[in-house]
């Protein structure tokens, strides 16, 4: 009997191309198998209309699909890590994470780079991570903060609404948009957010089954960084929308984890490296938020919210 797979996703463009790219791996590792996609709609995607910066819940990217997991309506779902929050429901874990995507920000103008942009112009973004990373370098911009589709962000400034907009490499790269970029931004500036780049595979712990079938997929150091990126956050107790950002590499044997907590209101920012091997990746990453925390980061960090554009 052929092994039927239903994969639960969100519906944006970027969320199927993402979505649709995991179901092919699915294929090619287990020729025959049957998999269909399962459209569900979040509260993130119904309250599109709320300001990211003043939505409580954590996880509003995720918990309709979890609830499908749960409600067995369907085997596996496709999230951009980075809207994950660190603890999962009971009854559900990461089966895999496939190879990281460029981790860091873009800015999208119409032809300036940041350096060139003038005094007061206006830049867009749901994160007040990268509005406090940006005005830590240009504190004579101004940020707006905006919600929305990554096509919808753009044309914000293909029809002048504003200077420019920062949105994560990936998505961009997967939707094709490449030469919509104006300037990757550096990462010693521009921290990224935890398991930014990264798309992951939830499923059900017990169901043994789709795990092995899934287990192809899995890229072990893209799993080490993220393993230690999320003890980093778990134990400084953000959400996946806190002004936190972390990235953790992998060189051989080998993980470097780098984190920072940036106070959103005095653009105070704390940051550190932790360097040991792969298979202290949860350890490193707790470490380095425990010397944050000793040193303050408990006091700059808010909780607030994080763009959903990968």
């Amino acid at each position: 009997m052929t092994k039927q797979i239903i994969v639960g996703t969100r519906g944006s463009k970027l969320a199927m191309v993402q979505t649709e790219s995991v179901v092919a791996r699915i294929r090619e590792a287990n020729p025959g198998i049957d998999v269909t996609i399962s459209r569900i709609a979040t509260a993130g995607d119904h309250n599109y209309h709320v300001p990211l910066d003043r939505v409580a819940s954590v996880g509003i990217f995720v918990k309709e699909l979890e609830e499908a997991l749960l409600d067995r309506r369907t085997d596996l779902a496709v999230h951009s890590l980075k809207d994950m929050p660190v603890d999962l429901p009971a009854g559900l874990g990461l089966a895999a994470v496939l190879e990281r995507a460029y981790p860091g920000d873009v800015l999208i103008t119409n032809g300036k780079k940041l350096a060139e942009l003038p005094v007061g112009a206006r830049i867009g973004t749901g994160s007040l991570r990268r509005a406090a990373e940006l005005l830590t370098r240009r504190p004579d911009l101004k940020t707006v903060s905006i919600r929305g589709n990554v096509d919808t962000r753009v044309n914000k400034v293909i029809n002048g609404e504003l200077d420019g907009v920062i949105l994560a490499a990936a998505g961009l790269k997967r939707l094709g948009w490449e030469e919509k970029i104006t300037e990757y931004l550096p990462l010693e500036n521009f921290l990224p957010a935890v398991g930014q780049g990264v798309i992951a595979i939830e499923a059900r712990s017990d169901d043994k089954e789709t795990a092995r079938i899934v287990a192809p997929l899995n890229h072990p150091p893209t799993w080490y960084s993220m393993t230690a990126e999320r003890a980093f956050l778990r134990t400084l107790s953000g959400g996946c929308q806190a002004p936190i950002g972390a990235l953790a590499t992998v060189t051989g044997d080998t993980l470097k984890i780098e984190g920072m907590v940036i106070d959103v209101k005095d653009n105070k920012m704390l940051r550190g490296t932790e360097t040991g091997s792969v298979n202290q990746a949860n350890e490193l990453g707790t470490r380095l938020a425990k010397r944050l925390l000793a040193a303050g980061a408990d006091k700059l960090l808010v909780g607030e919210d994080e763009d959903e554009d990968r």
